[in-house]
């Protein structure tokens, strides 16, 4: 057993100051006085450190130099959770932004065998795509996108052993499509969408549960037209994905959306693309070359495409610029999108039970260590 001690502990539900978190075969086992470590306990002191949940992101195109599209291998996502773990992530869906069906097929294997051989980081898989609203495809390929046919039900169907996320314009696919998937375990999120106010809602009943990048690919909310940004805001049960890098949004847009939107609804992403935890200054998105210029990732004609944000480096974005408090933050980037993915129960959280996820953070919020299950 490990005791990791002598730290500021944020469980996910409050700080303390004077406690140990006891782990054993990759689980927290109990939190306790510092007093009441145990004898056998090998004791890790983390020397004043803060002590909180890895972090989990629900929107990882890439990393360490690969990109999930060119690569949907066991061996890229190795590439990519390394990476991303040296900035406090420790569970992530790689993603897979619109491609054809060969390549979602092949995303899904590689997942599929990522999952069964343990590998470290790796919850599930993230289609973003390909139906998509091409109004608002972004950096998104046209060639690929398309309403969905009988064959797309089955690349987006649950994922056994992970977690299995969609982001679809919900004005482009049949609600009873939604309804399918998501009664089948399927998170299902509208993204990339020009869908009104009215459609939004409908489609929140029919199970969207989530907002992809929100305010990113989407309409902006206007005075007689809330759109699928204001419907998401005012809904109380849906959550929202939010990429808080200071170039995606302004960072008054992001306070307005913190302050709107329901506590716990509201999680940070990345959707980190090859240069992050990589030297790289260009790389190449389907036929485009993406330039990395002052931290934005960005086409020849200046459109954003994806980002070189790091989880950690958006947790301090929010404390910083954003106003945000630490704890709050810290939540943000691990228990709320833990909880999207329905994983509360074992993520998210220090306390007894929960999957032994951890990151330590100096005074200043920069990562220290990073822990999954135990492990440094």
């Amino acid at each position: 057993m490990d005791a990791f001690t002598n730290a500021i502990l944020h469980t996910g539900d409050e700080v303390r100051r004077d406690a140990a978190v006891l782990v054993e075969h990759g689980l927290v086992m109990d939190v306790v006085q510092a007093s009441a470590i145990p004898q056998r306990a090998r004791r890790r002191d983390l020397d004043g450190a803060i002590l909180a949940p890895g972090f989990i992101d629900l929107q990882v195109n890439g990393g360490g130099g690969v990109l999930f599209n060119d690569d949907p291998s066991p061996t890229a996502l190795a590439t990519i959770a390394a990476a991303h773990r040296r900035f406090g992530t420790t569970g992530l869906l790689p993603t897979l932004i619109s491609d054809s069906r060969d390549k979602r097929r092949q995303a899904r294997d590689a997942v599929a065998a990522a999952l069964a051989s343990g590998l470290p980081g790796i919850l599930g898989l993230h289609l973003e795509g390909p139906h998509l609203n091409p109004e608002r495809r972004g950096v998104h390929d046209a060639r690929w996108l398309a309403p969905p046919e009988a064959c797309d039900a089955a690349l987006m169907a649950p994922l056994p052993g992970g977690c299995m996320m969609v982001t679809l314009a919900p004005e482009t696919v049949p609600h009873d499509l939604i309804r399918r998937l998501t009664d089948a375990g399927v998170r299902v999120s509208a993204g990339h969408s020009a869908a009104g106010y009215r459609d939004t809602q409908a489609a929140l009943a029919a199970g969207v549960t989530g907002f992809t990048h929100l305010f990113n690919a989407m309409p902006p909310i206007t005075s007689r037209e809330p759109g699928i940004a204001g419907a998401a805001l005012e809904d109380t049960e849906s959550w929202c994905g939010i990429i808080a890098d200071g170039h995606h949004l302004h960072d008054a847009t992001i306070r307005l959306a913190w302050r709107s939107k329901r506590r716990g609804r509201l999680f940070l992403v990345t959707d980190a693309m090859p240069p992050v935890g990589s030297a790289l200054s260009t790389f190449t998105l389907g036929s485009q070359s993406i330039a990395v210029t002052q931290g934005r990732c960005v086409t020849a004609d200046g459109r954003l495409a994806g980002s070189a944000l790091d989880m950690a480096t958006a947790v301090r974005h929010c404390i910083d610029r954003i106003g945000i408090a630490v704890d709050e933050a810290l939540r943000m980037a691990s228990l709320y999108p833990a909880a999207f993915l329905g994983l509360d129960r074992r993520y998210g959280r220090i306390a007894a039970g929960y999957v032994a996820d951890f990151v330590t953070l100096d005074p200043l919020h920069q990562v220290q260590q990073t822990f999954i299950a135990g492990r440094p």
